[in-house]
């Protein structure tokens, strides 16, 4: 379980592609690591398969390549980092369990003097969930939806200055497949619902 406050953004610094999954190898800068740890890598949990001071190296398989955007990564590539929550920690974001339901293309990134504001396209079964105000992992990055267009076609996410220092969301090209997780309790509130055929 995490919280979607991501630590920090690191370097991937290899991948290794092998026959049952890729072994993706990310700049290491903690001091404390455990063989099979759950660190989140753009949202994604994954365990940590191999570490030392330097690197940390991640078993990805094809499932998780395919419905992510670490298939996309090559070496240089940065991608935005949290380690698990642990029972008794604050929790400043919202509960997320690092495991990504689709992936949503930019579509339009807006700049002012005020804000940064990215417009974000989530595939069709996704956005049900998506309520305005709601929250929603980018990346893994726990976001406040500040807008919903057009029956949730789209939405738009404001970025603080902090965010933008800590994480990768706001460089992303358009036409960046972000790793989408949607609330956690919004999946809970309409599976209920749904179960009782009240749409």
């Amino acid at each position: 379980m995490f919280t979607g406050i991501v630590e920090k953004h690191v370097p991937v610094l290899e991948i290794v592609q092998k026959p049952m999954a890729w072994r993706i190898w990310i700049a290491n800068t903690w001091t404390d690591l455990g063989h099979g740890e759950s660190i989140a890598v753009n949202g994604c949990c994954l365990t940590i398969a191999e570490f030392n001071a330097e690197r940390i190296g991640f078993d990805v398989i094809k499932e998780t390549l395919d419905k992510t955007n670490l298939g996309r990564l090559k070496a240089g590539d940065h991608v935005n980092v949290e380690r698990a929550l642990r029972v008794g920690d604050r929790l400043d974001g919202h509960f997320v369990q690092g495991h990504v339901d689709g992936t949503a293309e930019l579509v339009n990134i807006t700049r002012t003097p005020e804000e940064v504001r990215l417009e974000i396209c989530p595939p069709e079964h996704l956005r049900k969930y998506l309520v305005h105000k709601g929250s929603v992992a980018v990346d893994g990055v726990s976001l406040t939806i500040a807008a919903v267009k057009n029956n949730a076609e789209s939405f738009e996410v404001a970025l603080i200055p902090t965010t933008l220092e800590l994480t990768t969301i706001g460089d992303r090209p358009l036409g960046w497949p972000f790793n989408l997780e949607a609330d956690i309790v919004s999946k809970h509130i309409v599976a209920w619902l749904e179960a009782r055929g009240i749409q």
